[in-house]
């Protein structure tokens, strides 16, 4: 929960932002990106031996698996995993990937049973991955059930929102999250149920999409429309955050009100914790690697892109919302219930495939950010931290010029407020 006295700061940082006329004193000249981290098959693979496997990935809602015995399958990362909602009342994952003859435990996309029965030859796993039964037991010599359980996904929960991660050395979640835990208090993830869950896909590298909602430098470009009148990009203040997050709050020009944001009736259930500056600013959160999410009084809305190869990616929108009233059910990325995208990602994923056709040119060398961008290079500091800096070709590299000055809480500008 932000106090009223971090609130103060931020008017004023905002004020700060609209009144200077050069990146504030001491932020770094920011080197190019390279072209190869959007084109370059090895880079690619690199993302995928390390960021996709050592990070918290959003995997679920409880309202998907919401009983003992219901489970979901889940391979938006590459790997085929089952989450279970097991009969002790914890969430499990688990590899999809039966310990007999490797094939898969589970083939429906979501059900409800008390065991997990592989269809091949009907080996039963109970839902903490345990072997429980097995065909024709007295044909295996010396053989040891407790050692032949599924494979365990680590998998933790934050409020009703269940993440999974691939790395058995990764920091816990709440670790993971850090500040932006308490940050998010205020928004009540433990109460707010699934309203809608769709994925599209597109034809660029997916760190292009992702991108496109990750500054506001763009805004008044491609959304003249939509989201330029109410959202004040000259006084947006981005946050750094470690482990590569970030946030950027902009507030609402004068007159207007984050209302107008979202086509929903002033009727439907709010988050009533929901702070000063979720009810009168654009509060958005990027959070490493892949989940880009505005948080208001309305909604938790996160949008999540996954990679579907080097130039071809899936973005997958949700909305979580408090209690709604029947024909009132919010969705505010997609519109003929999850069939299309909203106007707003509309406009965000226009150019997605004609900017990979165009990076994949011999005319792209490499991509030059602004202050306003800072939160991209920021998060491709992280990510050749997380792949480890020698293990990426030098051509391929970011140089690590943002330091933990300017990671949260530390944070020069307020000391240039006056």
């Amino acid at each position: 929960m932000m106090t009223p006295e971090y609130i103060q700061t931020l008017r004023k940082l905002m004020e700060f932002e609209a009144a200077r006329t050069e990146p504030p004193k001491g932020f770094p000249a920011l080197p190019d990106i390279p072209a190869g981290r959007y084109v370059d098959p090895r880079f690619h693979q690199l993302e995928q031996d390390h960021v996709w496997r050592k990070s918290w990935l959003l995997a679920a809602h409880i309202d998907e698996i919401p009983e003992p015995g219901c489970f979901m399958l889940w391979e938006n990362a590459g790997q085929p995993v089952v989450i279970v909602h097991a009969a002790s009342g914890v969430v499990n994952a688990f590899y999809n990937t039966c310990s007999h003859r490797g094939a898969p435990v589970v083939t429906e996309q979501r059900g409800k049973s008390r065991r997990l029965t592989c269809k091949y030859h009907g080996w039963s796993y109970d839902h903490e991955g345990e072997l429980r039964g097995m065909r024709d037991p007295q044909d295996f010599r010396d053989f040891d059930m407790s050692c032949r359980g599924l494979k365990a996904v680590r998998c933790e929960r934050f409020g009703n929102l269940v993440f999974v991660n691939f790395d058995t050395h990764a920091p816990t979640l709440l670790e993971w999250l850090g500040p932006i835990a308490d940050e998010w208090e205020e928004f009540q993830f433990c109460q707010c149920r699934l309203a809608s869950r769709a994925i599209f896909d597109l034809d660029c590298n997916w760190k292009i999409a992702m991108e496109a909602n990750t500054e506001v430098y763009h805004v008044r470009s491609i959304h003249p429309d939509t989201v330029a009148p109410i959202l004040d990009d000259r006084r947006n203040v981005n946050t750094l955050y470690a482990n590569g997050h970030g946030r950027m709050i902009a507030p609402v020009p004068q007159g207007k009100s984050n209302m107008d944001a979202v086509e929903v009736s002033p009727d439907v259930a709010q988050i009533e914790t929901a702070g000063e500056i979720a009810r009168t600013c654009t509060q958005s959160y990027g959070l490493f690697p892949n989940w880009v999410s505005p948080l208001s009084q309305f909604a938790i809305p996160p949008i999540l892109f996954w990679p579907n190869g080097i130039n071809k990616c899936r973005m997958e929108t949700w909305t979580m919302a408090p209690q709604w009233q029947e024909g009132m059910k919010p969705d505010l990325w997609t519109v003929n219930d999850g069939k299309e995208l909203c106007q707003v990602l509309i406009e965000d994923t226009q150019f997605g495939e004609k900017i990979q056709h165009s990076m994949e040119s011999r005319g792209f060398e490499g991509v030059p950010l602004s202050y306003q961008e800072a939160r991209i290079y920021h998060w491709n500091q992280a990510a050749d931290r997380m792949i480890g800096i020698d293990n990426i070709p030098d051509e391929l590299c970011v140089q690590q010029v943002i330091g933990d000055e300017w990671i949260y809480p530390n944070d020069p500008r307020i000391a240039q407020l006056g």
